[in-house]
């Protein structure tokens, strides 16, 4: 229900719209605007920036677009911003439609079409780096759309959001448009400190209502109870808390028991598992015969395709899932999968099935315009990139889209689903950033993802936005969202997801070099330190500092009271209670000098390993059998040989794995011709391994107790805990002045007038709670100090570390020549390209070396693969990679020094690639024994091109000329055929 206050903003909002630019603007529209539509839009016309919050697919955007109307109308600019470059090419198309090619350009890292139109719509980066170098677009600019807005929570490229917020002229209108976030209030109370008037639009309404299901094999039930009207509780649209399907929970149990009565009658908990006829070991088909694959055991083929085919609980296969949607007239649909091997299994499963969602004559107009979108890619790179199963299945009516993909081939899904041609995608999370594709349904297989560092639950904020996609405005009476049930899932768990719709917004932003020598060039010094306290960063760190001092004072009340309750009429109970403390960390300094001693051993016994040696990894999910690959030798670090377990999984092995000194227990001979990157090779390497060399586990060691016969953070008793025995040296040591020899402590105990109190230890528990809660107390203080000037300390450290190096004068205020090349280099690892610039790590290459050692500042293998054996397609290139790693190795240390984040490594996984595709090579050629998707590569190429672009403005003559020739090698074939994603 609206505030008055709201009701009477959105009455004058309606009066308003019928006259002036409003009235003409709502006049033009297809559909009557919401109140938060012509709120802001009211707001913007009266020249006030705008925040507006409100669920996916409200209709946010029609606010951006007034602003871009009112620019044409009154002779201003409007530039039109978004997250990545395939959402600025579809708004690019949206306006060009509305407005004219002549009034609409688009700026991005790779195309540039009419630049200097009135509207532009561009990524954020495109607009942070025109800010900096000044550049005459800018004059005349009245309007900002800033599009999913809170984008600027993402840790890689979010900081530049608050970039823009920030440095914008004050004359700019800012028009921010968000998903729902909880702290939107906070985020405009931010807005309105950093750029003046600003008004906060929130609306939780969906305007398609969003029903909520769970998929139990065939059957589709709804989420949440029915209530007295026959209608389904849902809380995302009654605002109460519903109770969960009764039916649903009937038919789940049911399920269990007759899967679990099933793998009984299987002979195991698991059941049995049979490769199915017809796939290779990859479970991928052989051939194009989809008539003839797996008809007559879809189960089995989803099941191998892809990992979702009808399993044990219930789980029905995806071919039954799309069939059972267009029975109940619940198409088009998204189904998000969270694995691209997965998507392209879906397609895979329906061709198999002989899936069709379109007619046969819709179907081959579908395949004449792939035709035609694709003539310009050559024919020899098709089977390469997966064409024949593409176009396949989207003359069927379905398709794949994720990361690895051809851009092309994602632009063609979009276009053709958008238009609703097609009626299923398969999809990972990354649709659902910002790309327009909404669909009728949209169905989560799993509610469990890999992050890039551990598989986890799907939060409320990523369930939220995945179906947020479902229910499409002016089309779509309500939207659907369905879960398929897997032995486990908790219906609660997932009405918790569907009953949270909001999440907190919080910033990213931290300074970078480029950052830095551009403030300080165009601010500064002491201007450019201002301008980063004002950063959403620090506005977020010293609102919470507000309630961390709170803490603390409620803290020293608390110990006042327990320091009274541990009084003790025989002496200083508080001097006593720090002597047992003294006692606990003397004997926890010796155990942690036996397992500094013992941790010694351990990476001695690493170092010494050879590649080829076998070695027995114990314990932990990496138990078994391994052969050493390399053991990377780095100054100041320990040893983490890279090895080859005996399930053909590449991993590290760092002292902290192994509780022991490692010993050889045999040597297996390394193939010369051994990759590991090559999946195939992995495997057969693994094989041998399990047949010359079989895991015997140790035999169990009994574990130690502690000292104190229980919780070993317990402060002992001085008159039962033993000497522990520490180990020499660790009896003379000194801490803070006094001594830590336990022998004296103890005698200090015993000595002690409180030793020989009848309620000792009645005091000595209070004691301990005292300690603890000074202890907290201690670190919520270094917490209120550190958060205060954090941005700006870490913009010093880092103005400190620019000085040492030349970038910027020694007194950091002015910035030099060397900086003004580093203005232009806008990489994550922007400095050391500064560096291997400054200190001509890159004049004798040619053009396709200088792009394969570019690419190793690019590159960042997925799921955790690391480059064990790169492939050197030249000395030159590894030479030149060699120097660079020691820029990299040198730079860290600096960092390390001056506490700042350190840069992470470079990665030298596609050089060989990118080297041989830059000197003209075919792509099937390129990709050869490579686990790289074609996609994944177009990708990596397209950010090297604009790498060696701004390498080209930054570096000397000769070097300038080589990374042009290089940009030019590298922009051809597949990588420049798409050139607007």
């Amino acid at each position: 229900m609206s505030s008055p206050a709201e009701r009477y903003a959105a009455a004058r909002a309606r009066s308003r719209a019928e006259s002036g630019a409003v009235g003409r603007f709502t006049a033009a529209q297809d559909f009557p605007l919401d109140d938060f539509q012509l709120t802001a839009i009211a707001a913007v016309d009266q020249g006030q920036g705008v925040l507006v919050a409100a669920p996916t697919g409200a209709g946010k955007t029609i606010v951006g677009e007034f602003a871009v109307a009112l620019a044409l109308e009154t002779g201003r600019k409007a530039f039109y911003t978004t997250p990545i470059k395939a959402l600025s090419n579809q708004k690019y198309h949206d306006l060009v439609a509305e407005h004219g090619a002549a009034n609409v350009g688009l700026l991005t890292g790779d195309s540039s079409i009419n630049g200097e139109a009135p509207v532009v719509v561009m990524t954020t980066e495109v607009l942070r780096n025109m800010m900096y170098a000044g550049s005459r677009t800018l004059e005349g600019l009245g309007f900002v759309v800033m599009d999913e807005v809170h984008y600027l929570a993402d840790r890689f490229r979010g900081a530049v959001w608050e970039e823009v917020i920030i440095h914008l002229p004050e004359s700019v209108q800012v028009i921010s448009l968000s998903a729902t976030v909880s702290n939107a209030e906070e985020f405009g109370d931010w807005l309105r400190t950093v750029r003046g008037n600003t008004a906060v639009i929130v609306s939780e309404i969906r305007p398609v209502p969003l029903w909520q299901h769970l998929m139990v094999g065939k059957d589709l039930l709804d989420l949440f109870a029915h209530d007295g009207d026959g209608l389904v509780a849902d809380p995302a649209t009654q605002g109460q808390q519903a109770r969960i399907n009764p039916e649903l929970l009937d038919r789940i149990h049911s399920v269990d028991r007759d899967s679990r009565w099933r793998r009984e009658d299987a002979g195991g908990p698991r059941g049995r598992r049979g490769r199915p006829h017809g796939r290779d070991d990859r479970g991928r088909s052989r051939g194009r015969d989809y008539a003839h694959r797996g008809r007559d055991n879809d189960s089995r083929v989803d099941a191998r395709a892809g990992g979702a085919g009808s399993l044990p609980g219930g789980t029905a296969s995806r071919s039954e899932v799309i069939d059972r949607l267009d029975r109940e007239g619940l198409l088009p649909a998204i189904t998000f999968i969270f694995s691209r091997a997965g998507c392209e299994g879906a397609v895979t499963q329906l061709l198999a099935r002989g899936t069709r969602l379109v007619p046969p004559e819709e179907g081959t107009r579908i395949r004449r315009l792939v035709e035609e979108r694709v003539a310009e890619v050559d024919e020899r790179d098709l089977p390469v990139l997966g064409y024949h199963d593409f176009v396949e299945g989207l003359s069927r009516g379905f398709a794949a889209h994720h990361a690895g993909m051809l851009p092309l081939f994602r632009e063609i899904v979009e276009e053709l689903f958008t238009a609703g041609r097609i009626k299923a995608v398969f999809a990972t999370e990354t649709l659902a950033l910002g790309i327009n594709m909404p669909a009728r349904t949209v169905v989560l297989e799993k509610l469990v993802k890999f992050n890039g560092e551990e598989h986890a639950p799907v939060t409320p904020a990523e369930y939220t936005q995945l179906t947020g996609r479902a229910g499409r405005r002016g089309i779509d009476v309500e939207g659907h969202a369905v879960v398929l049930h897997r032995r486990g899932l908790d219906p609660i768990d997932v009405a918790g997801l569907a009953s949270t719709r909001t999440y907190p917004l919080k910033s990213s932003f931290r300074p970078t070099y480029n950052m830095a020598v551009n403030l300080v060039a165009q601010f500064g010094r002491d201007v450019a330190h201002e301008l980063l306290q004002s950063s959403f960063a620090q506005f977020q760190a010293d609102r919470a500092v507000v309630g961390l001092a709170s803490q603390v004072r409620r803290n020293e009340e608390a110990l006042a009271g327990y320091a009274e309750s541990m009084h003790c009429d025989k002496g200083d109970f508080r001097e006593y209670a720090a002597l047992r403390r003294q006692l606990s960390d003397a004997e926890k300094e010796a155990a942690r000098q036996r397992s500094a001693s013992r941790r010694a051993e351990i990476a001695v016994s690493l170092e010494e390993l050879t590649p080829g040696d076998v070695i027995s990894l114990p314990e932990g999910r990496r138990k078994g059998m391994a052969v050493v690959l390399t053991v990377p030798q780095a100054a100041g670090r320990s040893p983490e040989p890279s090895v080859l377990t005996s399930d053909g999984q590449l991993r590290r092995v760092s002292p902290s794995d192994l509780r022991e000194a490692v010993e050889p227990v045999a040597r297996l001979a390394i193939p010369r011709k051994f990759n590991p990157r090559n999946v195939r090779s992995r495997k057969d390497l693994a094989a041998t391994l399990r047949a010359q060399v079989p895991f015997e586990p140790p035999p169990s060691r009994r574990p130690q107790r502690t000292r104190s016969g229980g919780d070993p953070d317990q402060t002992p008793d001085p008159d039962q805990t033993p000497d522990p025995g520490p180990p020499s040296g660790a009896r003379t040591r000194r801490r803070g002045g006094r001594h830590t020899d336990p022998d004296d402590l103890r005698h200090q105990l015993r000595a002690h007038p409180c030793h020989q109190c009848p309620e000792r230890e009645d005091h000595a528990r209070w004691a301990e709670r005292w300690w603890q809660l000074r202890r907290e107390t201690d670190d919520l203080q270094r917490r209120v100090s550190g958060r205060t000037n954090t941005v700006a300390r870490t913009f010093d450290r880092i103005c400190t570390l620019l000085g040492e190096l030349g970038y910027l004068t020694e007194e950091g205020t002015e910035v030099t020549e060397a900086g003004a090349s580093l203005r232009r280099i806008y990489t994550e690892k922007d400095l050391v390209a500064a560096q291997a610039i400054t200190q001509g790590t890159w004049r004798r290459l040619d053009a396709p070396a200088l792009a394969a050692v570019v690419s190793t500042l690019i590159h960042e293998p997925r799921g955790g693969d690391e480059t064990t054996h790169p492939r050197w397609p030249t000395v030159e290139v590894e030479e030149a990679f060699h120097e660079m790693v020691a820029i990299w190795s040198q730079l860290t240390d600096r960092e390390a020094s001056h506490g700042l984040p350190l840069t992470g490594e470079l990665d030298p996984g596609i050089a060989w690639m990118v080297h041989r595709w830059a000197s003209g090579r075919a792509l099937d050629e390129v990709l050869r024994d490579s686990d790289l998707s074609a996609g994944d590569f177009v990708r990596r190429s397209k950010q090297i091109v604009d790498l060696l672009g701004q390498i080209a403005q930054a570096a000397d003559a000769p070097v300038a000329a080589t990374a042009r020739r290089a940009s030019d090698a590298m922009l051809r074939g597949v990588v420049a055929a798409d050139r607007l994603d």
